[in-house]
């Protein structure tokens, strides 16, 4: 038999190793003998050819006549019939597990098959159990799962047939389990050309949950030992970006019919996907459907119904949704939102559609949400008109043009409208999660909702709307009095109505105040930004790259030395346009304030300042660092400052900022830092009770 081996790798140096060299690698590999259960007339032939391969690489005319012989182009080595399995254990043990396998595979069939109970057919049979798992190995480590499973599938086969070795075959067949998740991987990650391994992956992954008992993994099933609930929900997360949204409809569908309710719950983000990226508003319906009938605990479901009605146009069933809602925090954010409540459910809907339900589809490109095509879509339109006809809703057409706005009417709209002025007093909103039931909270972007927002391009009517719809949200209250407006689109108007009439009331108790301001917005509007002077930026460059060099240190010692050089004065903001000076101050208090409390030297106190749902936000922040048993140093210096926009009740400020927090434990022990220069911050202030606050923050921008 000739093997694909050559002196050098059998006895294991390379072509240039000296005589020492190998006499010193012949005596290793007699001392380190194979303990897996050889015979001992086949390790004594191993032995042998090891002792033949070391004199002839020691004698110099055997060595340079056997490398003329390698120069020729011969590599392999013969081995006599007597000597063959020991020269396939030299090949297993020179790193060729795959050639060995599939050579002592085929010395097992027929009609080479050894005599039954020989010490041959014995040694073959440990030797195609060692060498299967040792190739599905390598394979594992080029990412080639289902190469790897392949040699387990054959491994286990062969030692069927043979009928011996019974504890190797099940360590095989555990490691064919524990392979699967990364096998389905492997076939669902392939070019979607691939029909044939995309298919059988789904198919492989729809039996994997079934046998799981669904997505929660509610049957002790064969793999419990090898893929616990947290693994299985991060293979899943990686497993969705290679899944169509028909694909996960399909899945999630099935599994919801077999009992499984998180599979219900990603149903309605697949159906309500494939509804707003392809346009198909009856998708929007199944939806709701199958979110109304799901009872996940924890999980509230009103404001994403409320999205659904606001996506189909019904702003008062939308508004209606958000009110029910049992999660306080989104119930205070929309009251204490600086602006009309229809515009913190657009805002609300768009972040919800953009976070959480169009991402994790191969065919769905994740995208910035635009409200604005979504209604300008003609089948859209033609949709929300057959629907208000079936469900003879009162048309807004009619509705405007029949409706009297008496004074009574136009006070209480004021009242209502003044109610929603405010602050926003939490950055974070309550978002369904992955398979998580109920909501997490995640981070949302400052949404600038001007005439941009609105802005209909395609036809001249569209643009003059959105003029009059940018004066609402800046507080200049005209009312739109053109009768052409209501006569050429009914679609649109149904989704401003409600904005429009909301604001009317305040509209001229608002235009004489901005009016005076006109002329001082301007001028604010015009301030260059704040730059840190050179000395203190140096200064502050010097203290982040203090501690880079010497992450075991403790911070406060850093954080006394930048206090020192930069001084602080916080006070409270009365004048109705503070320069950026007086908003930088403020900042600096919050950030010591806050980095003082997170670290757990002090209590904050900074009620008139800031607003109390950025305050109780911290609070609980270092709730749950104590549940942990951690607490943060943080040390945050302002580099630049720049004016976004300032109104009367809102100003709104980029910063760009060097920060770097260090998470430490109780005991001492460092866990975790990071570092981020510079990184951007959008900073929003509200006025109220005669003074700002800072009401939110968004970072990473």
């Amino acid at each position: 038999m000739e093997l694909p081996l050559d002196h050098f790798r059998l006895i294991g140096v390379s072509p240039s190793a000296t005589s020492e060299e190998i006499l010193r690698a012949f005596q290793l590999r007699l001392d380190k003998t194979p303990d897996e259960g050889f015979t001992y007339e086949v390790l004594t032939q191993r032995s042998e050819l090891l002792r033949l391969t070391a004199d002839l690489l020691t004698d110099p005319e055997s060595r340079r006549e056997y490398e003329n012989l390698l120069l020729n182009g011969n590599s392999g080595l013969d081995f006599a019939s007597n000597r063959e399995v020991a020269g396939l254990i030299l090949l297993w043990e020179s790193g060729s597990p795959k050639e060995a396998f599939k050579i002592t595979r085929k010395a097992l069939q027929p009609p080479q098959t050894p005599a039954l109970g020989s010490s041959r057919e014995a040694d073959l049979t440990l030797l195609a159990s060692l060498t299967a798992r040792d190739s599905a190995i390598q394979e594992q480590q080029l990412r080639s799962y289902s190469n790897a499973a392949d040699f387990l599938h054959e491994g286990i086969q062969l030692l069927q047939r043979m009928g011996k070795l019974g504890e190797k075959r099940k360590e095989l067949e555990e490691d064919l389990v524990a392979l699967l998740p990364y096998r389905i991987l492997d076939l669902l990650s392939r070019d979607l050309n691939d029909q044939e391994s995309h298919k059988k992956g789904l198919s492989m992954l729809e039996n994997l949950i079934i046998k799981r008992g669904g997505l929660e993994g509610n049957n002790k099933s064969e793999y419990k030992d090898y893929l616990n609930q947290q693994e299985f929900e991060a293979f899943f997360q990686q497993i969705k970006p290679f899944l169509t949204v028909q694909e996960q409809i399909d899945l999630f569908l099935e599994l919801q019919k077999r009992g499984s309710l998180e599979a219900g719950f990603l149903a309605f983000l697949s159906l309500t996907a494939i509804g707003f990226s392809r346009r198909k508003p009856e998708k929007l319906f199944e939806a709701r459907r199958i979110l109304k009938k799901l009872n996940l605990s924890g999980l509230d479901s009103m404001p994403l119904v409320g999205c659904l009605d606001l996506l189909l146009a019904d702003i008062d069933q939308a508004s209606a949704r958000f009110s029910s809602s049992s999660d306080e925090n989104l119930r205070d954010w929309l009251n204490n939102y600086p602006g009309n409540k229809l515009e913190a459910i657009c805002i609300f809907c768009k972040n919800w559609l953009e976070n959480d339900v169009l991402v994790g589809y191969r065919d769905i490109d994740s995208k910035e949400v635009d409200l604005d095509s979504w209604f300008e879509d003609r089948e859209i339109q033609e949709f929300i008109e057959k629907l208000e006809k079936k469900s003879n809703k009162i048309s807004i057409r009619s509705n405007l043009q029949n409706q009297q706005i008496e004074k009574e009417s136009s006070t209480k709209t004021t009242e209502e409208f003044d109610n929603l002025l405010g602050n926003i007093d939490e950055r974070r909103l309550p978002w369904p999660g992955g398979i998580k039931q109920g909501y997490e909270k995640v981070e949302t972007k400052e949404i600038e909702f001007n005439k941009e927002y609105f802005k209909k391009k395609p036809i001249e009517f569209y643009n003059f709307l959105i003029e009059k719809i940018a004066e609402l949200k800046f507080s200049f209250g005209e009312f739109l009095k053109d009768k052409e407006i209501i006569n050429r689109s009914p679609y649109l108007i149904y989704i401003y109505a409600f904005l429009i009439l909301f604001a009317f009331g305040i509209g001229i108790g608002f235009l004489r105040n901005n009016l005076k301001k006109l002329s001082q917005d301007e001028a604010i509007a015009e301030k260059p930004l704040i730059v840190i002077d050179e000395n203190q930026k140096n200064t502050e460059k010097d203290i982040i790259q203090e501690i880079k060099q010497d992450p075991s240190s403790k911070l406060n010692s850093t954080t006394e030395k930048s206090t020192s050089i930069i001084s602080y004065e916080f006070k409270e903001l009365n004048s109705p346009s503070p320069s950026l000076d007086d908003i930088r101050n403020l900042i600096n208090g919050w950030l010591q304030s806050k980095s003082n409390y997170l670290a757990g030297k002090s209590e904050i106190n900074l009620s008139k300042f800031v607003s109390k749902g950025l305050i109780d936000r911290t609070i609980q922040e270092r709730k749950n660092d104590i549940k942990k048993g951690i607490y943060k140093e943080i040390n945050s210096q302002i580099r630049n400052i720049d004016l976004v926009s300032q109104t009367s009740s809102r100003i709104v400020v980029l910063v760009e900022l060097n920060y770097l927090e260090r998470i430490v434990k109780n005991s001492g022990e460092f866990v975790n830092e990071t570092s981020l220069t510079p990184l951007k911050v959008r900073y929003i202030f509200g006025f109220s009770n005669k003074s700002w606050k800072l009401v939110d923050f968004v970072s990473g921008l």
